[in-house]
């Protein structure tokens, strides 16, 4: 798939959402791959005993916290087992929302569209933010969307939330930059992940339906993403700031 590159992450502690299948499975592994100390959470303990079983014998070491990124629980547990040092935050974790049209959308699924894909990434990365200033550095990197750059590629509440976490991604930057801190989004295609994505709007299906089956690339694989996550996580990427970086086979251009 992609090349690792050794020792990258030696040294350096990096939170890692949604780690237990998909996207965050695939960046969490990467790291580990590549010398991190990663602490890894997702809601199924079960995907992270699989996760803890898998990365065993890596460079790299993995600490796991099950849990719901909404939940200020979770994000104490993680920041706990962090420790002192937290170089890095991959806000992985994401719902959708059933591709429901502004008509249709019911508070309901706005509310926890909003609370996994927004208030949880917001509230990790606040919570990590003091530790990273107090070193002078730190990388966050937020799993955005296509949706983030269109409306034809979600409902109303998943293209809300991902266009308002590339905005807060743009915050960070601009206001922590300058005290050393990363903060960039890489915006997806479709990936071949666990996310579920039903369609229950009739009228949706017979909107977005045939633009989806002109305009969409091949379905990614999730290693391809945890590419683009640890580019941006590590120093190679130590002039990039701020930016949505579409990882999606060309959907952008389309």
């Amino acid at each position: 798939m992609t090349d690792t590159t050794a020792g990258r992450f030696t040294g350096r502690t990096i939170i890692v959402t949604g780690a237990g299948s998909g996207i965050g499975r695939a960046t969490a592994t990467r790291i580990a791959n590549e010398g991190g100390r990663v602490i890894a959470t997702d809601v199924v303990s079960e995907r992270l005993d699989a996760l803890r079983a898998e990365l065993t014998g890596l460079p790299g070491a993995v600490e796991t916290v099950v849990g719901d990124v909404a939940a200020a629980d979770t994000i104490d547990a993680l920041i706990a087992a962090a420790g002192e040092r937290i170089d890095g935050l991959a806000n992985v974790a994401g719902i959708m929302d059933a591709f429901l049209p502004p008509s249709e959308v019911d508070d309901a699924t706005w509310d926890r569209v909003f609370s996994v894909n927004v208030t949880g990434p917001m509230r990790l990365t606040r919570a990590v933010l003091p530790l990273m200033i107090a070193a002078g550095r730190g990388a966050v990197v937020n799993v955005a969307s296509e949706a983030a750059l269109r409306a034809s590629a979600a409902g109303a509440a998943y293209t809300a939330s991902k266009h308002a976490i590339a905005g807060f991604t743009k915050s960070v930057a601009f206001f922590h930059g300058p005290q050393g801190i990363r903060a960039n989004a890489v915006a997806p295609g479709a990936v071949a992940t666990n996310i579920e994505a039903p369609m229950r709007s009739e009228y949706a299906a017979g909107r977005v339906g045939p633009i989806m089956q002109v305009a969409i690339p091949p379905v990614a694989q999730p290693e391809q993403l945890a590419a683009a996550i640890t580019w941006l996580l590590s120093d190679d990427s130590a002039n990039v700031n701020g930016a949505v970086l579409p990882s999606d086979g060309g959907w952008s251009v389309v």
